[in-house]
């Protein structure tokens, strides 16, 4: 494995870990972000699902463990897989900009939208890319 592929899969690992701990640290407004999206989901699933917090901590503890193996090379292919799996409903629950008007909060949320769009990017790249003998 390249020291180019070590740095990049390292960097983008990182991110998730960051992200996820902050959020398993105060995880109070990415659940009030996401409870239009959870509810949503909630009317629609066809079994109970637990409560918004939970579920938004459980999606944080994804991106950790997923970024960690990400990061270290560990299954490096199930780790994105993990994490774009882990940032749709991120996205799709924090980061509506539609929803608001023309301004700086609308213009911010478009950026972290297309912020998450680029790592998904990223991510399918290391999907991409050839199997090694030593994975």
């Amino acid at each position: 494995m390249s020291a180019l592929e070590t740095v990049g899969r390292a960097a983008l690992g990182w991110v998730f870990i960051q992200a996820g701990a902050g959020v398993l640290r105060n995880p109070g407004p990415p659940t009030q972000k996401a409870a239009p999206v959870l509810s949503m989901i909630r009317s629609a699933a066809p079994m109970e699902m637990p409560e918004d917090e939970v579920l938004v901590r459980l999606n944080a503890a994804t991106q950790v463990a997923a970024g960690s193996t990400l990061a270290l090379g560990v299954l490096p292919k199930l780790s994105a897989l993990a994490l774009i799996g882990s940032l749709i409903p991120t996205t799709a629950g924090g980061h509506r900009f539609w929803e608001f008007e023309a301004g700086p909060e609308r213009n911010t949320q478009r950026n972290h939208f297309l912020k998450n769009i680029s790592i998904v990017g990223g991510l399918l790249h290391v999907l991409a890319m050839p199997r090694r003998r030593d994975e």
